[in-house]
């Protein structure tokens, strides 16, 4: 075997020598010494400068966002108070005003709005992805909420005079993109002005409930929830309390810390969780499901759940957010006040607030809630509907607020978000928020006000921040990223989400954009810290297809960004520590090697794809690269490549490549005969971003990537030494593959290494595409002491396998078009006694951007989801007309038609919604690659009478494995099959997980104590008389299966009023 392996490298390599010139490219770039020159990369320069000139884009939207906030202060305070505003006395650009204008039955056309709403003209905006008015702000105000009420109106008013400030904002930096100001009230303005982006199904948008105003508005929280679950708790009023848990966790951020119990006579948390955890994406969502399995029983024990509360917010051996500390009690009603509680644990101080919640309809004395409530600095809140969750449990936010207002200035400072969906369309953005508060007073003397008004915010794209970093100096393994104090990446090339939630932020963990290892978390702790730090590492990388796994050096040097939370990053390998930068100074030269860039050059020099990169600002883009090419001729015959407009270094280097693959046509390809070594194709590939196949006609199959630093193989061959055999992809699901047509190949490649100067760099990837038909047949031959492919073949099988398991070439006719599956699937006893025998590891792991199509809808039938409906019985009950229960249900029925999806799916809805399409998941990716065994190696697959001898061992310079065995005997032997498939997955197990949680750090700054506080407005009950008319009829619908028309509801808190 030993012999045959030998064979198998001879033969390769001397193809590679022959046809991929290595060699001859090394003497091509010194012969073109004079055309480029070498530069270095510096790393810490490099991410000092990036660093600095982040700081500075951010540092103009602080100063635009400061404008603002200080301007709506004064604005609001100069602002007259007017109890008779109406509709008609405010005119303002209504941002739904058009889709509601469309919709026939949208609440406003049938009320016959009153409001004076403007009709804008609007220009396609590129930088927005939009179109947009810069003349006007827009409004959005959320659907719960009555747009004609008085505190509104007085709200669009005073809000009006920041459109002056937006515009001047503008005009001082006009790479201002949204700038936003998200009022306690509910209303959003925002600048320029934009149609509202209105989804299929009623809009639920609040701009209190999104990430950056929530950030703004509050200092970071450890909050625990309880849920009194003791039988008086009906069951419409325990799924009022589910929902209002839901919406409760929603507006929590991942700077908060939050556990949820449930009590009755004893109180146990509701999920696996035993203590605060982070309000992360995942563990909020184990609350939720685990919520929806609480049953009521039992009589109901405030103390236990009061002390489980207080116990939890006193565990220090933990980590959370250590400011603002909360208890949040959902109830039916109750008479224990529970004070000896709160003198053991929270008196005299009271550094823990206590919300309460009133739950559904009753009778039952609001009193002791409304007193726990106020005797802890907290608030009393009734939902006794659908409806009122919403508004109800964000409201408390208000209430935290209350220590920051009272700060003052030095609460004023500017936070910088995690990543998240625009909700205009603008993609992936960062926020810059500050909080904006009321600085009127009741009264001469008063005390000042203790009300946030507000937060202010204003976008900045991520693609405005990468057009900062390096681009193609860091070669195609470098890299830029940046972290925040939660260890999201703020930039990676590994960010890239399949589908985004606007309702959640994008929270990609550093290590779980990369492969973990002790060295990145160390590296990760560092960078959150602030701290600056260079580190070389041998680390596990992914190809880009997502298909292999493989060990390489990588240099990390880190800085943090100034005067923000994020943290800057910079990896490089060490090849590309330098790199070529082209000096095409003679005009002449330019031309003769553009000509070589020209259509009617492909036939004799070899077709060329150029990488679809901005050279220019006036080059149109296109996904099709021979289009490409012919927009970037066109532009290259108006235009020089030391034009102003253009991309000096991209163009230079583009042409200077151009030349140097074309001289590789000239010394080593044409005059060559590719048949006589069954080679479809030869290839080079270079930095800076030419790809030349030859001849001309193989382009026609040419599948890779034309950008070279998007092409898995061109990435691969720098990373490992030799030749990197990639077999075409096959997914098991698919059928085999067709030979007939004689065009399915085997790419071959390596990098040529350069040593100039005594630095040594990489920037070009040389190979061949073999005729996979052709080459099996040779194999049969090499792998044999055969001489002729028809001489009879003995029952052995003889197999090549790539580093990642995935079949290259085989012995057997029946598996040909079977080449380049994983080998599992071709033959699962022999790959899993090659991974029993460590000739392969195993590495797994999670992406969590992946996109999943949506679980198939539950009951879709016509009665309401959820809805207690009264039985004939109890219809003819006068008793039960007078009840709770029907009380509630009116109540449930009146509120909740706005959350149409309550009550019922409806499918068509769904059927045109993306969101319902797809959905965010977690997939398990499982990638393998060669372990530690290098040598020659002899086993037997031990399975009594099907019993195999294989012999194994890696060829020489390749990233091979030659593999004999004897043929399978029988089929009794299946001791498994692995995996290499991506599959869905739940994920690591999230129990588990927040045992041993991931470093972080909370904000620097916490306000949640100020001795001057008043906290006396701690709510107050409201009720509505029951109508037994609407009553009467609200049970004939409901008989009748006729919902009727959601009603404009009005629900401005009363403390708004400023």
């Amino acid at each position: 075997m030993q012999h045959w392996a030998r064979r198998l490298e001879q033969e390769i390599d001397g193809v590679m020598r022959i046809f991929g010139g290595v060699q001859q490219l090394r003497e091509i770039y010194k012969d073109n010494r004079n055309l480029f020159e070498v530069q270095e990369n510096e790393p810490q320069k490099l991410v000092e400068k990036v660093a600095g000139d982040i700081e500075s884009l951010l540092d103009r939207k602080v100063q635009a966002l400061k404008r603002l906030a200080d301007a709506a202060e004064n604005f609001q305070k100069a602002h007259r108070w007017q109890d008779n505003i109406k509709e008609e006395d405010i005119l303002y650009y209504d941002a739904k005003a058009d889709a509601e204008l469309d919709d026939p039955e949208s609440e406003d056309v049938e009320r016959g709005s009153k409001a004076s709403t403007l009709r804008l003209d609007f220009v396609e905006d590129s930088n927005f992805k939009n179109k947009v008015n810069y003349s006007y702000t827009a409004v959005q105000i959320p659907t719960d909420i009555y747009k004609g009420s008085t505190v509104i109106l007085n709200e669009l008013n005073w809000t009006e005079a920041l459109e002056n400030v937006f515009i001047e904002n503008r005009r001082q930096d006009p790479t201002l993109l949204w700038q936003v100001f998200g009022s306690a009230t509910g209303v959003t303005r925002y600048y320029p002005a934009t149609p509202w982006r209105a989804p299929k199904k009623i809009d639920l948008y609040d701009v209190r409930r999104r990430p950056w105003y929530i950030q703004g508005a509050s200092s970071p929280k450890d909050m625990v929830i309880i849920v009194d679950v003791s039988g008086s708790v009906s069951g419409l009023t325990l799924k009022l309390m589910k929902t209002s848990v839901c919406e409760m966790l929603d507006t929590l951020s991942d700077d908060d810390y939050v556990n949820v119990a449930s009590f009755n006579e004893k109180a146990q948390p509701v999920s696996c969780f035993t203590h605060l955890v982070q309000a992360n994406v995942r563990n909020k969502k184990v609350f939720k499901e685990a919520v929806q399995g609480m049953v009521a029983k039992g009589t109901t024990g405030y103390k236990a759940g009061f002390e489980y509360a207080f116990d939890q917010l006193q565990n220090s051996n933990i980590t959370r957010a250590n400011c603002n500390k909360m208890i949040m009690m959902f109830t039916d009603g109750g008479e224990d006040r529970v004070q000896d509680v709160f003198e053991k644990y929270n008196w005299p101080n009271r550094t823990v607030r206590v919300f309460t919640f009133s739950v559904g309809q009753h009778n039952y004395d609001v009193t002791p809630l409304q007193w726990m409530a106020c005797a802890n600095k907290g608030y009393y809140f009734e939902i006794p509907s659908i409806g009122a969750i919403r508004i109800n449990t964000q409201e408390y936010l208000d209430v935290l607020g209350r220590p920051m207002v009272l700060a003052g200035k030095e609460a004023k400072q500017v936070q910088w978000t995690n990543v998240y969906e625009d909700a205009l369309g603008l993609g992936l953005v960062v926020t810059g928020t500050l909080p904006v508060f009321n600085l009127t007073q009741d009264g001469p003397g008063e005390k000042k006000n203790q009300l946030i008004l507000g937060v202010m915010g204003i976008d900045v794209a991520l693609n405005d921040i990468k057009r900062l970093t390096p681009n193609y100096t860091l070669g195609a393994n470098g890299y830029v990223f940046a972290i925040d104090l939660n260890g999201y990446v703020l930039l990676h090339p590994n960010l890239k989400p399949q589908t985004t939630n606007f309702r959640e932020p994008v929270t990609l963990d550093f290590l779980d954009a990369e492969l973990e290892d002790e060295n990145k978390e160390e590296i990760r702790r560092s960078m959150i810290d602030g701290n600056k730090g260079h580190k070389q590492i041998r680390t596990l990388v992914k190809s880009l297809d997502e298909r292999y796994v493989d060990e390489v050096m990588r240099n990390y040097t880190w800085v943090p960004i100034r005067s923000t939370n994020y943290s800057l990053g910079l990896v490089l390998p060490p090849y590309s520590t330098f790199y070529l930068q082209a000096n095409l100074s003679d005009q002449i030269l330019q031309v003769k090697y553009f000509e070589f860039l020209l259509p009617s050059s492909f036939e004799s020099e070899g077709h060329v794809f150029i990488a679809p990169r901005e050279y220019c600002k006036d080059l149109n883009a296109s996904d099709n690269n021979t289009e490409f090419l012919k927009n970037f001729i066109e532009l290259m015959e108006k235009v020089t490549p030391d034009s102003k407009q253009c991309n000096n270094f991209l163009l230079h280097n583009l042409i200077l490549d151009t030349g140097i693959t074309q001289q590789l046509v000239e010394r080593v390809w044409r005059d060559q005969d590719l048949n006589t070594y069954s080679l479809l194709a030869v290839f080079a590939a270079t930095d800076g971003g030419i790809t030349r196949v030859f001849p001309n006609k193989a382009a026609d199959d040419w599948t890779e990537n034309p950008e070279p630093f998007n092409a898995s193989f061109y990435r691969r061959s720098l990373d490992n030494h030799g030749y990197v055999f990639k077999p075409p992809h096959q997914d098991a699901l698919l059928r085999p593959l067709e030979l007939e047509n004689d065009t399915v190949g085997i790419l071959v490649s390596t990098a040529v290494e350069l040593s100039l100067g005594g630095h040594t760099l990489r920037p070009a990837v040389v190979g061949v595409k073999l005729d996979l038909e052709a080459w099996a047949e040779k194999f049969k031959v090499l792998a044999s002491n055969r001489t002729h492919q028809d001489q009879p073949q003995k029952d052995l099988l003889c197999v090549l396998i790539d580093d990642g398991g995935f079949l290259v070439l085989s012995n057997q006719n029946h598996q040909w078009d079977q080449v380049g599956r994983f080998f599992s699937e071709v033959d699962a006893n022999l790959m899993l006694a090659l991974y029993n025998n460590s000739f392969y590891t195993r590495k797994e792991s999670y992406d969590y951007q992946a996109a999943c199509a949506p679980q198939p809808p539950g009951n879709l039938g016509a009665a309401p989801r959820g809805v207690f409906v009264p039985t004939i019985a109890d219809f003819l009950n006068l008793a039960w007309w007078t009840s709770a229960a029907a009380w509630s249900l009116f109540q449930q029925l009146l509120y909740g038609l706005i959350y149409h999806s309550w009550f019922q799916a409806d499918p068509a809805e769904a059927e045109g919604n993306p969101e319902a399409r797809e959905s965010s998941c977690v997939m398990k990716q499982t990638q393998y690659y060669f372990g530690s065994v290098n040598a020659s190696y002899n086993a037997i697959i031990d399975c009594g009478n099907c019993s195999r001898l294989f012999h194994a061992q890696r060829l020489t310079n390749t990233n091979l494995l030659f593999v004999v065995a004897e043929k399978p005997l029988c089929s009794q032997c299946e001791g498994g099959r692995l995996l290499q498939k991506e599959t869905h997955s739940d994920g690591p197990e999230q129990c588990e997980l927040v045992q041993r949680p991931r470093y972080r750090r909370g904000p620097h700054i916490c306000f949640d104590y100020n001795a001057t506080e008043d906290t006396s407005d701690c709510g107050r009950g409201a009720s509505f008389p029951p109508s037994l008319g609407v009553l009467v009829s609200l049970q004939l619908l409901l008989l009748l299966g006729l919902p009727p028309r959601p009603q404009p509801q009005v629900h401005a808190h009363a403390s708004r009023r400023v």
